[in-house]
C-alpha cells in the first residue's frame, strides 16, 4: 500500500491515496494559512476514526442503529521527544445497551486497526531519495 505527501506551498502538505487528498496545514498562529487540519489533528483525527467505523460495523452486526453515533477525542502533548502522549476517546451512542453488550462494543473499539498499529509500535523507516543513484546539483 502506498499514498503520497506532497508539499503545496508555506506549511501545506496534501495526503494523495489513490482518489483521494487529504490537505494537511498549520494554524495561522503556527505560520500555516489553516488550510487543513495539522498532521497531529489527523493522527488523533485518524484513532477516533477508526474506533467510530468499528462501533458502527458492530452495531450494525446487531441491529443497533447508529445514527447519532459520534466519537470524541482529547489528546495531551508529552515531551522527550516531542509527541503525542496520550488520547482519550469518548464513544456517543444515544442507544441504550446492555452491560454485556457495552463490554463487547468497547472490546471491539480497542481492536481497531489504527488502536492495534498503536499499541504494537509500527517500525517505520525514512530514507532521502531513496530511488537515486546520486544527489542532484
Amino acid at each position: 500500500m502506498t499514498l503520497t505527501v506532497s508539499y503545496h506551498g508555506g506549511m501545506r502538505h496534501d495526503i494523495v491515496s489513490g482518489k483521494h487528498r487529504i490537505i494537511t496545514d498549520q494554524p495561522a498562529e503556527d505560520g500555516g494559512q489553516d488550510a487543513g487540519m495539522s498532521p497531529v489533528e489527523l493522527f488523533v483525527g485518524s484513532v477516533a476514526s477508526c474506533v467510530g467505523y468499528f462501533v458502527g460495523q458492530f452495531c450494525a452486526r446487531h441491529h443497533i442503529s447508529r445514527e447519532g453515533l459520534a466519537v470524541d477525542a482529547e489528546w495531551e502533548m508529552a515531551e522527550g521527544p516531542h509527541r503525542v502522549g496520550k488520547i482519550a476517546l469518548a464513544i456517543r451512542l444515544p442507544h441504550r445497551l446492555t452491560p454485556e453488550m457495552k463490554e463487547r462494543l468497547l472490546k471491539v473499539a480497542h481492536g481497531c486497526t489504527v488502536h492495534q498499529s498503536l499499541s504494537g509500535s509500527p517500525a517505520v523507516s525514512i530514507q532521502l531519495n531513496p530511488h537515486t543513484t546520486g544527489a542532484h546539483p
